[in-house]
């Protein structure tokens, strides 16, 4: 469809006269004449304020006809006893008529009548929702799902962020659970899926190009094997301002957040000489991490700490600041942010509590207010600092680190960050950066993103939050970055507190945490559902090389863990290979009789370490296997050690050999495997004693990524 055939005109006019009555819902005809304006498939249809009329109108329309209330007071017509279906006849009509009628007034004396609607019945085929409302996170989101009376029982629905393309919106008609119901299962006839998605498209634009459009229902759809059509329109509008957050561009991100990570000097306000205060530890952190910028310690009271000459204000410092790091109390942030402006000072970094997560929001709106006039942004407040390892920067109150690597952890809260510290520290994680986010009255994930994309020293981020400031911007930072490294997230809060309030059925479906699940996949990111996993994801998909495609093979020592390596790759949606004949004949000379080809490969638990090398090389050798899951037993005759250097050896020869396909692996046995596993993690094998599913599970996640930046071939 394109763009000349949708009339923009007609609907800015409804759309002007509602508000400018001051209502908040358009009419059914006003809906009708809404869709026709963006070509979305409605039935025939009359307004009649007679009884005659109606009689009149459902004669033209022919074959029966359902009746409909009118009124801009009543939008759940069916509660009010507004719905009449099925109705046939010119004496048929004119009763039900004046039912409807009877109806409305009993159910709200004063509602305004507008008339009644005669419509074209529309049966048969499927019933399906298309719909879009607006998010409080991520603005305007189309859904589609499973339609009429049970939509919110049954909540088989998914939602992307608009407008949608035309590809995007048919990935919405095959992603609900009852997509094949769809296609024609048990010999029902099928959905047009390409009417469905033109369907989607057309919302997708409507609320786009109306953005006071704050919910649309099409409920139900009747999709038929022919075309699509919609019996029933409802849509809500915003009656004030309709307001878009404050956003930056990435130059302007990028100009900021490259000095916030790689300053030449630190200014410290609050800096001490005292033990056990913020600001000096933040001091020790800065000198003792390694830092070779400038350090300039803040203290009116004080002319040198710890061998760094301190001045009484930021203002006083010569040259240029990059960085100030506030570790003093809330009520005098204000002033010092106000001296950080007058000196030019690009980047504030607030570890203060007393903000809005203590119930002073007032004085948070306040700093928020002071850094746009002054130009400065914020990270913070409420936070523990942050660590760039690359310039040994460590500007935090907690303890220092300095295993340098390819992952980038960001944390809305304090204990998560030190959660994520001592993780790193106990795994020996080598981390870029470890960023604290706290209220976020500023600088927030996609900013960390903006730079994390084009940093060449991180090549994965993880990140905890607990809400996202503006989930628009949040997506188009990560649809860039994903494309080339991968984003892991987890979502703290899974509740539909958002859903009681919603007027409409998309609104009501769209409180739940499934709008995140689906547009944090949209955006290409890999959902963690826990910390342990958001952190062994962030530990593990570095090291993993990208698959070139979807066959997995399992080689095991015990046929039980086989079968549980087996559910495990259900559960983490992957895909065991076939082993066609002639691999499976490879395969078959290297085990015992007793043993099992096919896929999980049974090798037995009592084979010496020839015939787990053997089968591993073949597993590499061969072009069609694309992943390898290695299920290890202990046993005296391979020991746990013996496994683990046979297969890092392998492994590395093949990649000498510019073979390198991910292997992860499972070890079942006494304490011994754990060492084992600590030397397979040190040869970028992914490593797991005592667990058949962790190791699977950071595999299924490599693999969410890959296909999300279309790096697997189909």
């Amino acid at each position: 469809m394109t763009g000349t055939s949708i009339d923009k005109a007609a609907v800015r006019e409804i759309l002007d006269k509602v508000r400018a009555e001051g209502r908040d819902a358009l009419t059914a005809p006003e809906g009708k004449r809404v869709c026709d304006a963006y070509r979305i498939p409605t039935p025939k249809e009359g307004l009649a304020t007679t009884a005659d009329e109606a009689a009149r109108l459902a004669a033209e329309i022919g074959g029966p006809v359902a009746l409909k209330i009118v009124s801009p007071d009543i939008l759940h017509k069916t509660e009010a006893g507004g719905v009449l279906v099925g109705i046939s006849g010119e004496d048929a009509v004119r009763q039900g008529y004046q039912r409807i009628l009877d109806n409305a007034k009993a159910y709200q004396s004063s509602a305004e009548i507008t008339g009644v609607q005669v419509q074209q019945m529309v049966t048969g085929g499927h019933e399906v929702i298309i719909g879009a409302t607006t998010d409080p996170t991520f603005g305007k989101v189309v859904a589609f799902g499973l339609g009429g009376v049970l939509v919110e029982v049954l909540k088989d629905v998914t939602f992307r962020l608009a407008p949608v393309d035309p590809a995007e919106a048919r990935s919405m008609v095959d992603g609900i659970k009852a997509a094949e119901v769809l296609k024609g299962a048990r010999g029902a006839e099928p959905a047009d899926a390409a009417a469905l998605a033109g369907v989607i498209a057309q919302v997708s634009a409507l609320v786009t190009d109306f953005p006071e459009i704050s919910e649309f229902d099409l409920n139900p759809v009747f999709a038929g094997p022919d075309g699509a059509i919609a019996a029933d329109v409802r849509i809500l509008i915003e009656t004030g301002p309709v307001t878009e957050p404050v956003r930056h561009s990435r130059e302007e991100i990028l100009r900021v957040m490259d000095r916030l990570m790689n300053p030449r000097s630190v200014a410290v306000i609050g800096a001490s000489a005292e033990d056990g205060k913020i600001g000096n530890s933040v001091m020790k952190n800065l000198i003792n991490g390694g830092y070779a910028g400038e350090i300039h310690p803040i203290n009116p009271k004080a002319d040198e700490i710890l061998g760094r000459k301190a001045y009484p204000s930021v203002g006083d410092v010569p040259g240029e600041v990059d960085v100030a790091v506030f570790t003093i109390p809330a009520k005098f942030v204000p002033a010092a942010l106000n001296d950080c402006g007058a000196k030019g000072v690009p980047a504030a970094v607030l570890i203060p509590s007393g903000f809005a997560e203590t119930g002073n929001q007032a004085l948070q709106d306040e700093i928020v207010e002071i850094a746009r006039e002054q130009g400065v942004r914020m990270l913070g407040p409420n936070i523990y600092g942050y660590y760039y390892t690359p310039q040994n920067l460590c500007a935090t109150f907690c303890t220092p680190y300095d295993v340098r690597g390819g992952v980038a952890l960001t944390s809305q809260s304090g204990g998560i960050g030190m959660a994520i510290l001592g993780f790193s520290r106990t795994t020996k994680m080598g981390v870029s950066a470890i960023v604290g986010l706290g209220n976020k009255s500023d600088v927030d994930e996609d900013d960390l993103l903006t730079f994390f994309e084009q940093d060449d020293n991180t090549e994965c981020v993880a990140m905890h939050l607990e809400d996202l400031k503006d989930g628009r911007a949040f997506v188009e930072a990560a649809q860039r970055i994903t494309k080339k490294k991968p984003v892991v997230v987890l979502k703290a809060g899974r509740t539909a507190l958002g859903a009681k309030a919603a007027s409409s059925h998309t609104g009501a479906l769209a409180g739940d945490d499934k709008v995140y699940d689906d547009i944090l996949r949209q955006a290409g990111v890999v959902r963690a559902p826990g910390l342990n996993e958001m952190l062994e994801y962030a530990r593990g998909l570095p090291m993993l090389p990208t698959p070139k495609g979807e066959n997995v093979v399992i080689i095991t020592g015990a046929g039980g863990s086989g079968v549980l390596l087996s559910d495990a790759c259900v559960e983490a949606g992957l895909s065991l290979m076939e082993i066609p004949p002639d691999l499976d004949e490879g395969f078959r000379k290297f085990i015992p009789p007793f043993g099992a080809a096919g896929n999980p490969i049974d090798i037995t638990g009592g084979e010496p370490p020839s015939t787990y090398e053997a089968t591993i090389r073949l597993g590499l050798e061969d072009p069609r296997i694309h992943s390898l899951i290695l299920g290890y037993w202990h046993t005296i005759v391979t020991p746990p050690m013996v496994f683990a250097e046979l297969t890092s050896r392998v492994v590395e020869e093949y990649r000498a050999k510019g073979i390198d396909k991910p292997v992860v692996a499972s070890l079942a046995g006494d304490t011994e495997v754990e060492k084992a596993c600590e030397y397979l993690f040190d040869h970028r094998i992914v490593a797991y004693p005592y667990t058949t599913e962790r190791p699977v599970t950071v595999l299924g996640a490599k693999y969410r990524w890959a296909r999300a930046a279309g790096l697997i071939k189909p």
